[in-house]
């Protein structure tokens, strides 16, 4: 999803979908300045950011010195619904979660695994959105989060040809034992009340994670994580 530095930018730029630039601010690297200026040509969103925020985001760094541009490829931060369901990959869907928090964490974890997009059912006002981005490490500024009906979206999955896996305690199969491949809406439900049972029987198949402690339940983003490095795994044999 990421092209880092000048060498794979430019790459980029002339063979892939670049949706999004970023560019280091203080960087008076004349390459670097050209590149940004033809992505802006192109109608290319360009953004510019600190040293401290280019070097957190890069994939690879020189010491204290981050690449001056990286580049977005693969995903369109502002798609639609429609538009996503329509491009295919692996999605999540967050069905039922309550805190702002724990949405963040999930979020940043579905697009550092690779996801195409997250969507959120979930009752949260402005300012617990706002925390739910914030907790995200802004990474919905690379990857669509929707809010939405969790019922109606499984339902839309399903018509774009979506095979719809969730992950609950009552899953007989392990995440390793399931293909996670192809296009796939990956469903986990709220801290409280679990996955909707309309949308537990419009499943495919229903994963569960292994636990052998005293007190039977993960954290929210836990479960998530074992579940997105499996996907990128099967998805990514060489990442």
């Amino acid at each position: 999803m990421q092209r880092c530095g000048v060498t794979e930018v430019s790459k980029a730029l002339e063979t892939e979908e670049v949706t999004l630039i970023l560019f280091h601010r203080g960087s008076s690297d004349p390459e670097a300045t050209r590149l940004r200026d033809l992505a802006e040509e192109r109608g290319i969103a360009v953004r510019e950011s600190s040293k401290s925020d280019m070097w957190r985001m890069s994939r690879v760094n020189d010491g204290e010195n981050p690449p001056p541009i990286l580049a977005l490829v693969g995903r369109r931060p502002d798609a639609t619904v429609d538009e996503i369901l329509s491009s295919g990959g692996l999605c999540w869907l967050l069905d039922g979660a309550r805190y702002p928090v724990n949405i963040g964490f999930t979020i940043r974890t579905a697009e550092v695994s690779g996801a195409q997009a997250v969507f959120v059912d979930g009752s949260l006002n402005h300012a617990e959105k706002k925390a739910a981005r914030r907790a995200s490490m802004k990474a919905h500024r690379f990857m669509p989060v929707h809010w939405v009906d969790g019922k109606e979206l499984v339902d839309m999955a399903k018509e774009a040809d979506f095979r719809v896996i969730s992950l609950e305690d009552t899953g007989e199969i392990g995440p390793w034992e399931e293909d996670l491949t192809g296009n796939v809406l990956l469903v986990i439900g709220g801290e409280h009340d679990g996955i909707s049972d309309h949308v537990l029987k419009a499943s495919d198949s229903v994963l569960r994670v292994p636990m052998s402690g005293f007190v039977p339940s993960y954290n929210l983003q836990a479960p998530m994580a074992v579940v997105a490095a499996e996907a990128l795994r099967q998805r990514n044999p060489e990442s």
